[in-house]
């Protein structure tokens, strides 16, 4: 049986809707982010949330080493962030982090100090699949922010809820 065309697959996907969040850690002096809309809580009990990154993206690495990431969950008002750490406008990773206000909970990865809201964790698990990595991450520390409308990614586009 042969597969799924990777096209069509894309075109289905782009009518799951996602929340925009951005994916962080600090490793050996080297900041990385990375806008995804792939994450997900995974157990309360510990509780547990995962990511999915790209394998061919060699920035990944740091996140791939460091044993901790912080899911901050995006509001409306974030959009040039999310467009920024995720590549539009070719910004440095010191650029990308300099638009925004970030602060360090339990794990030392950075926080966005308004996220509305972020989990900060260490990885527990990982597994490689395909084009991805899956990070498992059990969850230290969480940071609350306004309750704001939230931004989420939908037939290949920002929407707000």
């Amino acid at each position: 049986m042969q597969g799924l065309d990777p096209v069509v697959y894309r075109d289905a996907m782009s009518r799951y809707a996602g929340h925009v969040q951005i994916v962080t850690t600090e490793h050996q002096e080297i900041r990385r982010g990375v806008t995804i809309t792939a994450a997900c809580s995974v157990s309360d009990s510990p509780p547990t949330v995962l990511v999915c990154l790209n394998n061919n993206n060699p920035s990944n690495a740091v996140l791939f080493e460091s044993g901790h990431f912080a899911l901050n969950t995006l509001g409306a008002h974030h959009q040039d962030l999310a467009n920024a750490f995720a590549g539009f406008g070719k910004l440095s990773s010191e650029e990308r982090f300099a638009l925004a206000e970030w602060q360090v909970l339990a794990t030392g990865s950075p926080v966005l100090a308004d996220a509305i809201v972020a989990f900060d964790c260490m990885v527990t698990d990982r597994k490689v699949t395909n084009t991805h990595t899956v990070l498992f991450g059990e969850v230290k520390a969480v940071h609350f922010g306004a309750l704001e409308p939230s931004l989420i990614y939908l037939d290949r586009g920002y929407r707000t809820l």
